[in-house]
């Protein structure tokens, strides 16, 4: 924890001559842009199981009219078929789940009032007039919601919403073309369990964004909202 610590403050002494106040906060959205790096050839790998689930649909077809009267032999064809093809239907998944470590280093990081025995100094720093180790609830403590602390959180739940609502357009859009990709029923429905309420979830999944950023640090909040505006841009890149 106090390495990362170390890591923060360099490159909030990095970028003091152009941020000044806002330094440490400007650090956090570097290193979860070098994050996002890291893990962009996992995203692209991704995309590429996406067209493949793409291509096996007519497959998936046909299995549906040979089994449509046994969905548990349905099941297990249409996962046999995907163990074949090498294609699996959850790795989209698998990019998100390597960020949660860093979130987690920062949430920990601007949580605790000490590092390594020492005080945390980066609890000192703010994104203009609310502090990294706060939370909304704190900005609506002293100032409310237009308070100066208030007007930053009500500045990032602008954006998160604004990319929630793209990506609430982009996965309907996905899924009205694929015509629910993830069902694997005959005619009267039958899905793969759990998959068909991923399916109907997913397109709020962005939504739930707002309750992440007003209930952790602000410093892990900067982190979810940099990461969700660079997943939006990513996959209109690599899912056009």
């Amino acid at each position: 924890m106090s390495v990362f610590a170390h890591l923060v403050e360099q490159l909030a002494d990095l970028l003091q001559p152009l941020f000044h106040a806002s330094a440490a906060a400007a650090a956090i959205v570097l290193f979860t842009a070098l994050v996002r790096l890291l893990v962009h050839p996992l995203s692209r790998a991704a995309a590429r199981g996406q067209r493949a689930q793409a291509e096996l649909r007519p497959k998936v077809a046909e299995l549906r009219k040979r089994h449509r009267k046994n969905p548990e032999k349905l099941q297990k064809a249409i996962l046999e078929l995907h163990a074949e093809e090498k294609v699996s239907p959850l790795a989209g998944c698998l990019p998100s789940l390597l960020q949660l470590p860093a979130f987690f280093l920062l949430y920990h990081l601007f949580s605790n009032s000490t590092v390594g025995g020492e005080v945390n100094g980066l609890l000192t720093h703010q994104l203009f007039a609310a502090p990294l180790g706060g939370r909304w609830a704190d900005a609506l403590g002293h100032g409310g919601v237009f308070g100066a602390a208030g007007l930053v959180y009500l500045g990032l739940f602008v954006v998160v919403a604004a990319i929630a609502l793209f990506n609430y357009r982009r996965t309907k859009q996905t899924m009205a073309t694929a015509k629910d990709p993830v069902a694997v029923g005959g005619g009267d429905g039958e899905q793969i369990p759990g998959l068909g309420a991923v399916s109907k979830v997913m397109p709020f999944m962005s939504f739930f964004t707002l309750v992440t950023v007003a209930v952790v640090p602000l410093a892990a909040a900067l982190y979810v909202v940099t990461s969700t505006a660079w997943s939006a841009v990513e996959r209109a890149a690599l899912y056009r």
